[in-house]
């Protein structure tokens, strides 16, 4: 067991590289090489730790679930169907006020069944959905939030990264964690849509009242064919959800067997929509230039999370909550208050990294349910991708719209989305049901 001079040299050590830059990976492995041998003073057993951390990690069957996912998310992204998605759902929300935002918040949210990372969903909408806002007189803050605040439903809806991740550091069923996701996902598309028709309904300047809407309609319009291939592309990318989703649901696949059938059957969609063998190639790498790095970040967070328990830091967090007499919302909101603060600083894996390992034993010993925890702690860490300065969706909607965006239009237009989404974590925390209920369910259905 550690002594407090040690685990002070450790945390700080950690943090000094992790603000200091250093890359999360590199600070997380140092960080545990210094750990342990403070605690074994001998680098044979520190080589011998790390060789067997390695082997036992990256063997796992469950790894290969990361890359399959994203291939599968990118297959549908590069092959159209976001923008099918979007034409389909506008075509559907004419009478309702703020169409075009409900539409982008239908989109993605669909969308964020088949990508699993939000930054994907936010350079593909700002692309489609952003032109058609502006079209319409839409006011350039609510249209640029709108898109930003919409993309986080990608981190939340299944097969989410961050429920992967997740799922591997506190070796939870990365499945149920999947399911457990849908239905507070729901509730926050709910929230969006309630924000934007109310918006519309008290300044209707916000989505382009008072421009030449007659003159926009007519060049926009779809014919009925193309009308029907809108309904069949999204028809097949619902078919696509429920065989992947439904069959991890109902325990005909394991979370990896799934991510392959579904990779598979997005390979076969961008083929119907006649997509290039180049770019096939190009979606094979570009993916496998995203999830190796995140394959290495896994290695060094179980590495972490291992000197954690054997350094007994784990534990000591866990009697010094439990000790403070804050209770139950008390200590809940201490751990919100720091993945907010973090979320300002760092990214979101970064920050389920250096907190999970931590705070998952403190949560589960205050007797919250491990998946009601995993979907409230996902979506305090996804209110990061709002925040400045770090923002990340802010930045991929500046990057994906140059000329039109600025990081301070996206910021406050994404502000209201920020206010839903802790509106929905204190509903998860309040009703832990809300997440437990379906996967729970499933059980039973598979039995």
């Amino acid at each position: 067991m550690f002594g407090s001079t040690e685990i002070t040299i450790l945390l700080t050590a950690l943090l000094v590289m992790v603000f200091a830059g250093v890359h999360i990976a590199v600070a997380l492995g140092m960080a545990s090489v210094l750990g342990i041998y403070l605690m074994q003073g001998d680098m044979d057993v520190v080589r011998n730790f790390i060789a067997n951390t390695a082997y036992e990690a990256l063997r796992d069957y469950v790894f290969a679930v990361i890359p399959l996912f994203m291939l599968m998310g990118e297959f549908l992204a590069k092959c159209g169907a976001a923008r099918d998605l979007f034409a389909l759902t506008n075509r559907l929300t004419q009478r309702i006020p703020g169409r075009l935002g409900i539409a982008t918040v239908l989109a993605n949210a669909v969308f964020a069944f088949v990508t699993g990372v939000s930054i994907a969903a936010a350079a593909a909408f700002s692309r489609i959905a952003y032109p058609e806002m502006k079209r319409y007189g839409y006011d350039k803050k609510f249209a640029l939030g709108c898109i930003a605040g919409s993309s986080c439903l990608g981190m939340l809806i299944p097969p989410s990264v961050l429920m992967i991740v997740w799922g591997v550091l506190t070796e939870q069923a990365i499945g149920k964690i999947f399911i457990a996701g849908i239905i507070p996902g729901f509730i926050l598309v709910f929230f969006y849509c309630a924000y934007i028709i109310g918006a519309a309904y008290l300044k209707p300047e916000l989505v382009g009242a008072g421009a030449k809407l007659e003159q926009v309609q007519s060049e926009v319009e779809i014919t009925d064919a193309e009308f029907r291939e809108l309904l069949v592309s999204t028809a097949l990318v619902f078919l696509l959800v429920g065989i992947t989703l439904g069959g991890i649901w109902l325990g005909f696949f394991t979370p990896t067997e799934g991510a392959g059938v579904g990779a598979a059957l997005a390979l076969l969609l961008a083929l119907w929509k006649r997509m290039k063998a180049t770019e096939i190639y190009e979606v094979v790498l570009s993916v496998g230039r995203t999830s190796a790095p995140l394959l290495i970040l896994l290695f060094c967070a179980q590495l972490y999370s291992r000197v954690l328990s054997m350094t007994g830091i784990t534990g000591m967090a866990k009697e010094f909550f439990i000790a403070s007499g804050l209770g139950f919302w008390g200590v809940l909101a201490v751990m919100v208050l720091i993945w907010f603060i973090l979320g300002m600083l760092i990214d979101s894996i970064s920050i389920i990294l250096l907190t999970v390992p931590v705070f998952a034993p403190v949560a589960e010993a205050l007797g919250m349910d491990p998946l009601a925890f995993a979907i409230l702690g996902i979506l305090a860490i996804e209110t990061g991708l709002l925040t400045p300065p770090f923002g990340i969706l802010a930045f991929t909607v500046k990057a994906a719209l140059p000329q039109e965006a600025t990081l301070s239009d996206i910021f406050r237009g994404a502000i209201p989305y920020w206010i839903c989404l802790f509106f929905v974590i204190i509903v998860i925390a309040a009703f832990p049901q809300l997440a437990t209920w379906l996967p729970n369910l499933g059980n039973v259905v598979a039995k």
